[in-house]
């Protein structure tokens, strides 16, 4: 996967800021919410978690630690130099120094957005294949404690979203749902962490929405069934509405794409609109600092009181936000799924 890295480089204005004593706001809010080459300590500006750079130079592969490019620095390995863009359209990104120009080279570095996804699959893993091994042990008795918590979340998503609309192809595509439920639950409690492992604004990222949107889309049209086309090219509507000018049919065909990237935004955007709300009003803090001990004190008080109850409503809406996608991916999916047929035979039966 080919990292894409939002301005990592903030970091330098942070510590130019921190010398001044000058706070940005709009760097720090870009700084906490972007991608970067580390993994930041809390409430540290000045030292970071090194994660792996790999990219493919002019010569070749090279690998080598975040470290030694952080805070501006350069690196050279066997005589390349390679160091942390800090302006231009490369900024925050890893650039290779050829004849005194910045040249971006391929990128495929394990940065913190990666990371955290490599660690969300790993915690999807540890939640759902304990419960797969209990069931091979002790067949349907139902389990207790966390794994019980874990089967009454999975049975409330399969029965009432993906059993309900899919009904009998519901096995086929509960597998894929149920992924991306778990896999956007966990990335979404993870972003409101703190402390390693948590910190990293996935869902706040496009890029990773997209990607998810994708796969829906996938889903949709990769398995629709032949009615579902036809309705595509060629709907049931008034002769003049699709020919000779395709109206109809270009409307459906903007819809199929529309779909995934209303799952976009919509998830992207929620996300992304938490995550912003706490540290804006975590910066407050600072802001009101200048105006004397009276108002820091109250303004602390006020802002840590809102973030603590944003910080609540974000576990609630990291929940409804991945019920929601799971919730609109399974009707997409069951859209493509209408057989005129088997309802015709199935009315008839009754």
């Amino acid at each position: 996967m080919v990292s894409m890295s939002f301005p990592a480089s903030a970091s330098s204005k942070h510590d130019d800021a921190h010398e001044s004593g000058e706070i940005d706001p709009k760097e720090i809010i870009f700084d906490h919410l972007g991608d970067r080459y580390g993994w930041e300590v809390p409430f540290n500006h000045h030292k970071s978690i090194p994660l792996p750079i790999i990219v493919f130079g002019s010569d070749g592969l090279h690998i080598f630690s975040s470290e030694r490019v952080a805070h501006g620095h350069e690196y050279v390995d066997n005589g390349k130099t390679f160091r942390i863009a800090t302006e231009g359209d490369n900024k925050g990104k890893v650039v290779e120094i050829v004849d005194g120009k910045e040249v971006r080279p391929f990128d495929i570095s394990i940065t913190k957005n990666v990371c955290a996804l490599i660690i969300t699959v790993i915690v999807v893993c540890l939640l759902l294949f304990p419960l797969k091994r209990y069931y091979k042990r002790k067949g349907y008795k139902a389990p207790r404690r966390w794994l019980g918590a874990i089967e009454a979340l999975t049975w409330f998503v399969y029965d009432g979203v993906i059993k309900s609309t899919l009904k009998d192809k519901a096995k086929k595509f509960a597998p894929y749902l149920l992924t991306v439920f778990y896999f956007i639950f966990v990335m979404n409690l993870m972003g409101l962490m703190v402390i390693f492992p948590g910190g990293a604004n996935l869902t706040g990222n496009i890029a990773v929405t997209l990607v998810l949107a994708i796969c829906t889309f996938l889903a949709t049209n990769l398995f629709g069934t032949k009615h579902y086309w036809k309705e595509v090219f060629w709907p049931d509507v008034p002769l003049w509405l699709k020919f000779p000018l395709p109206i109809m049919p270009i409307i459906e065909v903007f819809g199929m794409f529309t779909k995934p990237a209303a799952l976009t935004v919509r998830l992207f955007a929620n996300m992304m609109g938490g995550h912003m709300i706490v540290i804006v009003l975590t910066l407050l803090i600072f802001i009101f600092a200048k105006m004397g001990m009276g108002v820091a004190s109250g303004t602390a008080v006020v802002s840590s009181l809102f973030s603590i109850f944003m910080l609540l409503i974000d576990v609630l809406v990291s929940f409804i936000q991945a019920y929601v996608f799971t919730m609109l991916s399974t009707i997409f999916i069951s859209l493509a799924q209408e057989n005129p047929h088997h309802e015709h035979s199935e009315a008839a039966r009754k």
